[in-house]
């Protein structure tokens, strides 16, 4: 009989529990206070020069020293390289975030691209096909 490996808290390995009221709160406290940064400060990275940017998600670590950010520039336009240069400025963000929020810890960013808003772009599309809505249609 074979046994899974498990962490020291019981769970399987791999096995990932669920999001606390604690992770939310702190990911949202991340998100207010970044946005406010990155509306106040002006990046040196030359990659992020008048470049908008939406952050519609930050999710924290269990132990809230990680944290995922979310972004999305306006328009979806480079966002490989806006997204490379806000890693870049990263060390600098979680400097000032430091100073802004309230946490025993202030948690290291990554920033990846927020694929949703072209999810939900491509369900828009195969919802508009003529031949999806007309089978929509006639199931109503």
């Amino acid at each position: 009989m074979s046994r899974q490996p498990r962490h020291k808290h019981g769970r399987k390995k791999g096995a990932s529990r669920p999001t606390s009221q604690r992770q939310l709160r702190a990911g949202e406290l991340v998100r207010h206070a970044l946005v406010d940064i990155l509306h106040e400060e002006e990046l040196q990275d030359p990659a992020l020069a008048g470049v908008s940017v939406t952050l519609t998600e930050v999710r924290v670590s269990a132990d809230l020293k990680h944290a995922l950010c979310f972004v999305e520039p306006l328009g979806g336009v480079q966002a490989p390289e806006v997204i490379e240069a806000l890693n870049r400025v990263s060390k600098f963000l979680r400097g000032r975030l430091g100073h802004t929020i309230e946490m025993r810890f202030t948690p290291a960013l990554k920033f990846v691209h927020d694929d949703s808003f072209d999810f939900a772009e491509k369900m828009n599309r195969l919802l508009a096909d003529p031949r999806v809505r007309r089978d929509i249609e006639s199931e109503g």
